[in-house]
């Protein structure tokens, strides 16, 4: 009779071990996107030498939208048929990576 409550005790331990919850992770991932305030410009106030650097880069676009902020980079936006672009350059033309 003792072995056989000795057996169900260990059992019985030996499932409430297993029916343990593991303990979940959470991992939370926060991006923060630092980005100048641009206003809408016509397309005819964006200097020449941006305007050429744009046509020697990227043949055969068009100057959909231009943009320009306090620092005067220009963000651009052109399109090459149903193909959409942007490009952001400074005001010699130079083009910025962002």
């Amino acid at each position: 009779m003792k072995k056989l409550i000795l057996s169900a005790a260990i059992v019985l331990g030996g499932l409430s071990v297993q029916a343990a919850i593991p303990a979940q992770t959470i991992s939370i991932t926060q991006s923060v996107s630092i980005q100048d305030e641009f206003t809408e410009v016509s397309a005819d106030a964006v200097p020449a030498a941006v305007k050429s650097t744009i046509e020697k880069s990227f043949p055969n676009t068009k100057l959909e939208k231009a943009y320009k902020n306090a620092k005067n980079e220009y963000k651009l936006e052109i399109s090459s048929g149903d193909k959409k672009y942007v490009v952001f350059t400074d005001a010699s033309g130079n083009i910025i990576k962002k």
